[in-house]
């Protein structure tokens, strides 16, 4: 295969850490992991990062400057039997590679828990030095045994600047690249092609190579051209990863932060990202229920009902459902009392167990209840002046104890005078 038949962000791909271009956090000099390449003494890794970052880069640049000997799988297209391969040529003596293994596994989150067991005890023991890459969060795709084995690095999307010196590189400078010096790439069209690839060095050299050789006998690429030619990059997403969880986390603190602008925009993030809208509305009852409560009990009506015009509408007028009820929920007063009160009622009976129900409020409609006495001394509230008795409902051992706790926001402030009141009723009552 020629040069020029290999894709342009293989070709591009770097060959010593002098051409590896950005993540300065983590490769500049001085830095730890940089020392620990030049010293060719590098640690079992997981490179954890978004598409086009350098993850496989890097490995490359490994693989050039190493001494060990260099394995690499895909866990696309490889399972146990190949991983056992690898560890079964790394356990016998190697004349020509006496320094042992490095084992690079590209997208290692796709191998289950069984495939990623099989590397604990060759990892531990050192039979092989593992770097595995992942686009997704190690904390959930990758084994904890596994992980607590392996130093975690962070790669950060490629900064504009390092996305323009690529760029020019590629076009017109590096002789692995298009060498088209005859082109002429506007600012304006640079900007763009740089703000679309959104970090993501890969896609702006497929981009490029797409667009270049689409364009004949032109020599000048403009934005009419540029909006003729190409695709749009999607959002990065993905609905059962480390994205997911991040976009529907900001959602939720934008509502609970009463920030209805931001709630939209983090909205329609997941939904221009083809996240299912009904997700979206679970997590909307929820904040109706969570973070508003008892400070507008409208708040879980309206979510409710927001889930029953979505079922109803579909799409895209029902996604006006998910709007009305973000912004709604967003400027609602906020009130947790009833979360609190919920988790100290568990905390209570965590701590006391199993007390009994007091004889006055057991139901006596049995022989044996009735012989037991139950239900004796019960003050039926609706026979109590205001129809209340100020019975103590607890156990025994809990009475007087106060798990909800009413703010003063919203109609929970109501609430609260309504609980104040009957509280002084109480204590008259059980004082004569």
């Amino acid at each position: 295969m020629s040069l020029n038949e290999i894709p342009l962000a293989e070709r591009l791909r770097p060959t010593t850490l002098d051409e590896f271009m950005g993540q300065n956090k983590i490769l500049g000099a001085g830095s730890l992991l940089r020392k620990s390449l030049e010293s060719d003494s590098i640690p079992s890794m997981i490179f954890w990062g978004p598409p086009g970052c350098g993850k496989t880069s890097l490995a490359n640049v490994i693989k050039n400057q190493s001494s060990k000997k260099f394995v690499s799988l895909s866990a696309v297209s490889s399972g146990v039997k190949e991983v056992k391969a690898v560890l079964s040529q790394a356990r016998e003596p190697d004349l020509l590679n006496p320094r042992g293994t490095i084992l690079f596994i590209d997208e290692i989150h796709r191998f289950n828990k069984s495939q990623q067991d099989a590397l604990l005890g060759a990892v531990e023991d050192g039979t092989v030095t593992l770097i595995g890459a992942t686009t997704e969060n190690p904390g959930f795709e990758v084994n904890s045994a596994l992980l607590s084995r392996c130093q975690l690095v962070l790669f950060a999307p490629l900064s504009e600047n390092d996305l323009e010196q690529l760029l020019y590189n590629a076009l017109q400078n590096d002789p692995r690249g298009l060498c088209r010096k005859d082109i002429e790439l506007t600012s304006e069209v640079a900007k763009k092609l740089i703000a679309l690839a959104d970090g993501d060095a890969r896609f702006l050299l497929n981009q490029l190579e797409w667009i270049v050789g689409s364009l004949g006998e032109r020599t000048v690429i403009d934005e009419a051209f540029l909006e003729e030619a190409q695709y749009k990059k999607p959002l990065r997403y993905d609905k059962s990863g480390e994205e997911h969880y991040n976009l529907i986390s900001a959602l939720h603190k934008s509502v609970r932060g009463s920030d209805p602008d931001a709630a939209l925009y983090w909205l329609h993030r997941m939904l221009k990202a083809g996240e299912d809208p009904r997700f979206i509305l679970r997590r909307l009852i929820r904040m109706a229920m969570e973070d508003i409560g008892l400070a507008d009990p409208n708040a879980l009506l309206l979510a409710t009902s927001a889930r029953e015009a979505f079922d109803f509408l579909g799409v895209p007028e029902g996604l006006i459902a998910l709007d009305e009820i973000a912004v709604y929920l967003s400027l609602a007063p906020k009130s947790n009392s009833l979360e609190i009160a919920g988790m100290e009622a568990d905390s209570l009976i965590e701590q006391t167990g199993t007390l009994p129900v007091p004889r006055a409020f057991r139901n006596s409609v049995t022989k044996v209840g009735k012989a037991l006495r139950y239900g004796e001394n019960y003050k039926y509230d609706h026979n109590s002046p205001g129809a209340y008795s100020g019975q103590d409902h607890f156990p025994i051992q809990l009475q007087g104890t106060e798990l909800y706790r009413p703010t003063s926001y919203g109609k929970e402030k109501a609430l609260g005078e309504r609980l104040l009141e009957l509280k002084k009723r109480k204590a008259e009552i059980n004082k004569s």
